[in-house]
């Protein structure tokens, strides 16, 4: 609490920052600092978040106080916070660092003060490396600071910026093709035009004069990107912004200086950093990104993404929903008592144990109260431009020590009804589950019937890429490779909800995954097979999206959203995603074409572990356990299979090589039941093979399902059935002891239905109930003989 007066005594307070400082505040608040990255246990997170806010807000724009937090070395006490488990705590530090860099100029500095400037260009250094390393963070709230932190670091260093940036936009560099826009580049006379598929439109002036007005984009060329960024920050009406953000070289008022350049490396990677936050899976910070871009002279207007089919019941896409900006998630917790209350909830496992249904840690979404800010984007940086007509009211303002105040503003009693209201929701669901766990478990499968309960056309061109079932109501979502996203209710015959994951040309779908199936479910939406940056450090896709409401039209709203791979393979073309959710430990496992398989704490929306592979194939399925919260499948392009534990400090368990022909695994799941060494795998040469990992060196039971055409596998996740899918238009299901079950596929008859060749394959986690994807456009779902729905 005293750090939150202190924080509002000097926020915008010129006389305040003066008591403060001759106070010696900085000495104080950085004591604080260290002394709690000392103590045991850990120091309250809200507590090193206010100290950060404190310290920004009081060298910020003043600069006195930041020569006394340079020599104090304040930017050694918070960048350890960059890797604290609560993003609100690594963006508030993330602020305090950013606005201890000089934006370039303030009347009470002199242009010859060079002891000054050689301090001041190691602090910058180290504070724009720390910066860079936090670039791809998990939590769109501290990649917004970064964004805001570089623009002002882009202000003071446009110069050298702006000649880094364009030696990236001379044709024979393929960085320029690789990013969502067309480039014109002015040099020396000659402009440089490349395009993409998404049809924007970016410009690069190295020049340090204005660019000319028939340089700018005529009226008629903006007529069609109209209404285009409403809402973002190059959507400003202001005149200061009339022509797309335009950042003119020179001030009106106050003393002009420019820093000391730094070393040509980290302009390089600042500059990669900037077009990697213009890519950003997040809306909003992507157009944060291309505003930081057109500070050093590179603009983009985004064309307006194709409309929608206008498919009956089909709702607009995401791009055409209002969202209420980015719903910020507070790192998935509510601030209430400033820690994290919460915890996962995880499914119930088979059979049910008691002490996997409590205790656990779960993900846990909040929205935005309106009350905190006036913009619905609260926690995000300010689209709003300053009133003064100097080029520092251009600069994205943060916004984070606003929102952090919200937390003060809140009634600290109160929602215990509707607390007990979702307590009882969730028990309702718990009971639902067992008692159908039981059922799957103890009944006799004689096979699954070979005429569809349900057909589901989708209308997908490509057809249907992945698909789920929902646990607790009668929807099946499925997604193509142009992601785009689908929900159907099979009992009402009804399309519920249709949007775009998102806007960028480079389409690709990997998984679709519930977050929190117990209780107001999330569904997560990887993408894969993205290109990168040719000469990007920071080439980073994988995108993950999670959306709330997505089951209702027009009403899904973007939860949190990052880039999950933070490196690939030299040479790799695309990234082809592979994940796993892991609802027991909150872990998102993500792999592909890279060196590693990435955990990601979607808690702490971090990236926590990086378990590296030598083999030289790259990961093609991964299987997280949903019974032991630690452990993870991971099938390779070669045919081999490996597991992991988290736990272990080697984390590889067990490695083996289970298909005798090098096709890649196509499939892989653990067993049902409690046995955590118990795997099924499925390569593309058409064997399914069951291994017990405590012993590797051979497979218990082999199934040859298919022919060199297996496409897909699906395990129940309580009952002792697989499926298998085929590019030969058929599906097998087999029992757990290898048995053949049944097949589904193609009849003449007048109730048979044709299938495609098989794309994806899941079970219901409850029931017996089976949906099936194809190339085709129907998604089919199959029960067991002589079962009908339950209502």
């Amino acid at each position: 609490m005293a750090a939150f007066i202190l924080a509002v005594i000097v926020n915008g307070y010129k006389r305040g920052q003066e008591s403060c400082l001759e106070a010696n505040l900085i000495a104080v608040c950085l004591g604080h600092l260290e002394a709690t990255q000392l103590c045991d246990p850990p120091p309250e997170p809200l507590f090193l978040q206010w100290l950060c806010l404190c310290l920004g807000k009081l060298w910020e724009d003043y600069l006195e106080a930041q020569i006394m937090g340079r020599e104090a070395n304040a930017s050694e006490k918070l960048i350890p916070l960059l890797s604290e488990a609560q993003p609100e705590v690594r963006a508030a530090a993330v602020f305090a660092l950013g606005t201890l860099l000089d934006v370039g100029f303030d009347s009470g500095k002199g242009v010859c003060d060079e002891e000054f400037d050689d301090d001041e260009n190691i602090v910058e250094d180290i504070i724009i490396k720390s910066l860079l390393d936090v670039v791809s963070d998990g939590s769109p709230l501290v990649r917004t600071e970064v964004a805001v932190a570089l623009a002002r670091f882009a202000f003071g260093h446009k110069q050298h910026l702006k000649s880094v940036a364009a030696s990236y936009w001379k044709p024979q560099n393929s960085l320029r093709t690789s990013l969502p826009s067309m480039a014109k580049f002015h040099d020396s006379g000659t402009s440089i035009v490349a395009s993409s598929d998404m049809g924007s439109l970016t410009r690069a002036s190295p020049d340090s004069q204005p660019v000319a007005r028939e340089g700018r984009i005529s009226s008629s060329l903006q007529e069609p990107f109209s209404g285009l960024m409403q809402g973002s920050p190059l959507a400003d009406d202001s005149s200061l912004h009339s022509d797309v953000g335009i950042i003119h070289d020179g001030v009106s008022n106050g003393v002009v200086h420019q820093p000391r350049p730094l070393d040509n490396a980290i302009y390089s990677q600042s500059v990669l950093a900037m077009f990697t936050l213009a890519k950003d899976p997040s809306p909003r910070i992507a157009s944060l990104g291309r505003r930081v871009l057109s500070v050093i002279g590179i603009e983009q207007i985004v064309a307006k993404p194709s409309k929608s089919n206008g498919r009956p019941g089909e709702a607009a896409s995401a791009s055409h929903t209002p969202l209420a900006g980015l719903v910020r998630s507070s790192s998935w917790f509510d601030m209430h008592t400033g820690h994290l209350p919460l915890t996962f909830r995880t499914p119930p496992v088979s059979p049910p144990q008691t002490s996997y249904l409590t205790g656990l840690r779960r993900v846990c979404s909040l929205e935005l109260r309106p009350h905190l800010l006036g913009s619905p984007d609260s926690g995000l940086a300010d689209p709003i431009l300053g009133v003064s007509g100097s080029e520092r009211s251009l600069l994205p303002q943060s916004t984070i020590y606003n929102w952090s105040c919200g937390h003060f503003s809140k009634p600290l009693l109160g929602g215990a009804d509707a607390n007990e209201e979702i307590a009882a929701q969730r028990e309702e669901k718990e009971k639902f589950s067992l008692e159908h766990i039981a059922k799957c478990q103890h009944s006799s499968i004689s096979g699954l019937s070979n005429i569809p309960i349900a057909n589901w056309d989708t209308k997908f061109e490509t057809g249907t890429k992945t698909a789920l079932l929902h646990p607790f109501s009668p929807i099946v979502v499925a997604a193509d490779e142009n992601e785009r996203i689908r929900v159907w209710n099979y009992e009402e015959a009804t399309l519920l909800n249709g949007f775009d994951n998102n806007d960028f040309p480079d389409k690709g779908i990997s998984n679709l995954c519930l977050v929190n199936e117990l209780d107001d479910s999330l569904l997560l939406v990887a993408s894969c097979n993205v290109p990168t940056l040719s000469r990007a450090s920071f080439a980073s896709d994988g995108s993950v999206r999670i959306w709330k409401d997505y089951a209702t039209k027009g009403r899904q709203k973007l939860v949190t959203g990052f880039s999950s791979i933070q490196s690939q393979k030299p040479g790799a073309s695309g990234l082809n995603a592979v994940v796993d959710w892991q609802q027991q430990s909150g872990y998102l496992y993500v792999s592909g074409e890279s060196l590693s398989i990435m955990v990601w704490d979607l808690d702490k929306e971090q990236l926590v572990k990086s378990m590296p592979f030598e083999s030289g194939c790259s990961v093609t399925a991964l299987s997280a356990s949903q019974v032991h919260g630690s452990q993870l499948a991971a099938g390779f392009a070669d045919g081999s299979v490996r597991l992991y534990d988290v736990r272990t400090p080697d984390f590889l368990v067990c490695a083996t090589r289970p298909h005798q022909r090098v096709e890649k695994v196509v499939g892989l799941s653990f067993q049902p039941g409690l046995d955590p060494a118990k795997i099924v795998s499925a390569s593309q040469a058409g064997d399914i093979q069951f291994l017990d990992l405590r012993r590797p060196k051979e497979t218990y039971l082999t199934i040859d399902a298919h022919r060199g055409s297996l496409t897909a596998l699906g395990v129940h996740r309580h009952a002792p059935i697989i499926a298998s899918g085929s590019a030969k238009q058929l599906i097998k299901v087999f029992s757990l002891k290898g048995e053949q079950l049944g097949i589904i596929k193609y009849h003449t008859s007048f109730m048979g239905q044709q299938i495609g060749p098989v794309s994806c394959l899941a079970f219901h986690p409850y029931q017996m109930l089976l949906a099936a994807g194809a190339a085709g456009s129907f998604v089919s779902l199959y029960t067991h003989h002589n079962t009908q729905l339950p209502r």
